[in-house]
């Protein structure tokens, strides 16, 4: 039956998004956003009356950091030895120490912050910091291994007595101080230094015995340790807590403790080092004193006392005893050739006197001084006399007896250099053997010295190193500075006002606006004609607001809603109705897609109205399955089913007029037959419309629906023009594939579409009416707590 496809529909959805439409659905319900919105604020206001604020304290340290200055001193005194590997600061190590469960346990069990202090107001209970009392709790050790809370009820009752009650039984009353023996443990309840003001003379406090472990995880949870900047080793910690003093204590011990666990942990690194210098030193002056031993041991049994100096002097004595030895055999050599000289020489022959040296020839050296002065007296004599001169003649025996003499004393010259030269000969052959010794000596001498000059620098490297360890000892720094100590926020940083009230504020509408978009998401009925407009290409007539009544008739006094909408349909059918060029009455079907649209309210109205303009008008019940016009009119019960059934009837014999009307008739549609759709197909039925049209000037049609049975379509020719009515919220979107199909298909003629039930819109809102137009029009409006359940 369907020949087009939902596509056409479809593409007619992607219409133009109006942001105004989407507004003003939202706006009209404006009452129920604003209730939601106080509503919401209201519970807001009441959270923050009654939440615990939470405050915000925070700490800066300066930590050392290696890797951006600074050494670990704890390990600093044998830092400079290569092997020796020291552990350096890095502050990414730091920060998780900080952050360690075991750190911030020891802080809880410092001061105390597993026991808990309540006092209960009217409303609410509060977390008291500066308790009068302090509870001390020892549960027995089956107990202390479980995760238990043990809670206590402590009341003054005078100044040195309180009332205990544990696990709401009352145990009876008890001086302070005092051990109480209960059957989880031991208690003792102390005063304070809190406990002198007036105001906490009479208290009634709940102690709360929390597990540390739990206690741990929690604190541990709200606190935060971070670098201020990637560049330096500056951190901040920063704790969230009800009570601002709890939180500045608590940052203050935990970086005191973090401080003391460095210092044991230096001083135990200290001492460690310092016991491992005072063994080794012992270790090392034993091992110097015997290498020292072996020293003594080398020199004197090679008759050393320091051989470099010693070995240096050997050398130089022996080049004096190769020089010796070689000016001596010079000398043997001269004093030879002098004696040879000597032997073959005249009278009158000088001998040299230079080749002698002074120490050995002084003895020959004077005489042959003589010699030859003497000689050259003589020959200067003999030169002016004979040799029978008796001056020549002593001369040369005084020459005679010289050379004798100096051949007598190279003789004794030669003898001792012979002597001489024998000796050196023996000392060098000494000197030999000793020279050969010398890097044997050394080598072996280097090998103990070096072993002792080893022990020598340990030795005196470990004296020093201890002196600095004992300096360390005695002055430790902390490892981590304090620049800024505790402190805690004057504003609380949780629940913060502005944002609670702000996200209430939104919440609340939220809620409106997430129910209204649902509910429209889900609801695929037609609300208005923009649904009509964006998926079909009818013709659009006009809305008719909701009638409070469906009963009501229009009268030339009606000024509601509903008149005017069909006053407006009346008169934009006229336009339809333009190309009707017959004489004879118009007619106008109007029919639906499903029962219960409204097309009977439609047909009753529109009739009425147009019998109010000065037209002779019927209105002919078609609906032959499920009539509804004696609903709506007072009417004869026969109509055009008896006209039809019974041969040789008139048709003006079934129609009435009504009252109060003076052109408004009315032909009823009859008792329902047994065989509708053959009844409307007789040819007698058409005969009655050309009757009817000679006598009437416009005939309105009301006819079944065609989404439900074919008679609408049976009789269609009989129309000038179709008005198709849709119910709002009742007719579902696609259900309008069935009008577009029969406007296509052409099947009803001259076709239109009206929207029946529409809503009133105040001011406007939408694509509904709000009538009036100023002129005395009176509209009944609905309440606005039920604008939005008559929603559907």
């Amino acid at each position: 039956m369907n020949k087009y496809p939902d596509s056409s529909i479809s593409e007619s959805q992607e219409s133009d998004f109006s942001i105004r439409e989407q507004l003003e659905k939202y706006l009209i319900h404006w009452k129920w956003f604003s209730l939601s919105a106080f509503l919401a604020l209201s519970i807001a206001f009441v959270y923050l009356r009654y939440a615990t604020p939470l405050y915000r304290a925070n700490t800066t340290i300066l930590v050392k950091d290696d890797k951006k200055g600074g050494l670990s001193s704890e390990l600093s005194a044998l830092s400079d030895l290569g092997g020796f590997g020291v552990a350096k600061s890095n502050i990414d190590n730091e920060i998780e120490i900080l952050k360690s469960r075991t750190l911030i346990e020891n802080t809880i069990k410092n001061l105390k912050l597993n026991v808990s202090y309540i006092t209960h107001g009217r409303v609410k209970s509060a977390d008291i910091y500066s308790s009068p009392i302090i509870l001390i709790f020892s549960p027995t050790k089956l107990l202390s291994d479980q995760n238990k809370i043990f809670k206590f009820n402590i009341t003054s009752v005078s100044n040195t007595t309180y009332k205990l009650t544990y696990e709401e039984k009352e145990l009876g009353i008890f001086k302070y101080n005092s051990i109480v023996n209960i059957s989880s443990g031991k208690v003792s309840i102390s005063k304070t230094i809190f406990a002198v003001d007036e105001s906490n003379q009479s208290f009634e406090i709940d102690c709360i015995y929390n597990p540390i472990a739990r206690v741990t995880a929690g604190f541990k949870s709200r606190l935060n340790v971070n670098t201020l900047n990637k560049t330096s080793s500056v951190v901040e910690l920063a704790f969230i807590d009800p009570v601002p003093e709890r939180a500045e204590d608590f940052l203050n011990t935990l970086v005191e403790l973090y401080n003391q666990n460095a210092i044991e942990d230096k001083n135990l690194v200290a001492e460690k080092t310092s016991q491992f210098i005072s063994k080794r030193l012992e270790f090392i002056t034993s091992e110097l004193s015997d290498v020292e031993r072996d020293v003594e041991g080398f020199k004197n049994q090679n008759s050393l006392t320091d051989i470099e100096s010693e070995t240096k002097l050997f050398l130089e004595n022996a080049s004096d005893y190769e020089k010796q030895k070689i000016e001596t055999e010079i000398q043997l050599n001269v004093v030879a050739s002098m004696i040879s000289f000597l032997n073959g020489s005249k009278p009158d022959d000088l001998i040299p006197t230079n080749l002698l040296s002074a120490g050995n020839g002084s003895e020959a050296g004077s005489l042959i001084t003589e010699y030859n002065r003497i000689v050259i007296e003589r020959n200067r004599i003999a030169a002016g006399a004979t040799l029978e001169n008796p001056v020549v003649q002593n001369a040369d025996k005084r020459i005679n007896a010289l050379k004798s003499n100096i051949a007598q004393s190279l003789s004794r010259m030669q003898s001792s250099l012979t002597i001489k030269k024998r000796n050196l000969d023996h000392e060098g052959a000494q000197i030999g053997g000793r020279k050969a010794q010398v890097p044997r000596l050394e080598r072996e001498f280097r090998i103990i010295d070096r072993q002792q000059k080893v022990k020598e620098a340990l030795y005196l490297y470990l004296l020093q190193k201890r002196e600095e360890t004992a300096l360390t000892l005695a002055a430790t720094e902390q490892s981590a500075k304090v620049i800024d100590a505790g402190l805690s926020s004057d504003m609380p940083v949780s629940p913060k006002k502005m944002i609670i009230y702000l996200g209430a504020l939104i919440a609340g509408l939220l809620i409106p606006f997430g129910f209204i978009y649902i509910s429209d998401l889900l609801n695929t009925k037609i609300k208005s004609r923009l649904d009509i407009e964006k998926r079909l290409q009818i013709p659009f007539l006009g809305d008719v607001p909701r009638s409070e009544s469906h009963e009501e008739l229009i009268s030339i006094n009606s000024r509601s809603s509903s008149a005017e909408a069909i006053r407006i349909v009346r008169t934009n059918l006229e336009f339809m109705l333009s190309t009707v060029t017959h004489d004879k009455a118009k007619t106008i079907f109007v029919t639906s897609t499903i029962p219960g649209e409204g097309k009977t309210f439609v047909s009753v109205n529109l009739a009425g109205t147009i019998a109010l303009s000065g037209k002779k008008v019927l209105l002919v019940g078609m609906d032959i399955r499920n009539p509804k016009l004696s609903e709506y009119l007072p009417i004869n019960p026969q109509g055009v089913t008896h006209y039809l059934t019974k041969p040789g009837s008139q048709i003006s014999s079934f129609i009435t007029k009504l009252d109060n009307y003076e052109n408004f008739y009315v032909l009823a549609s009859g008792a329902i037959p047994p065989n509708p759709a053959e009844l409307l197909m007789s040819n007698k039925l058409t005969e009655m419309f050309e009757e009817l049209k000679n006598d009437f000037d416009y005939i309105i049609v009301d006819t079944a629906p065609v989404g439900v049975v074919t008679d609408t379509v049976l009789i269609a020719q009989n129309a000038d023009a179709f008005i198709y009515v849709a119910r709002a919220n009742y007719l579902d979107k696609r259900m309008l594939r069935i009008p577009d199909m029969f406007y296509n298909e052409k099947k009803l003629p001259n076709m239109s579409m009206v929207l029946n039930d529409t809503k009133i819109m105040k001011k406007g809102y939408g694509y509904g009416y709000g009538y009036g137009y100023g002129y005395g029009a009176q509209e009944e409006v609905l309440p606005w707590y039920k604008t939005f359940f008559k929603r559907k």
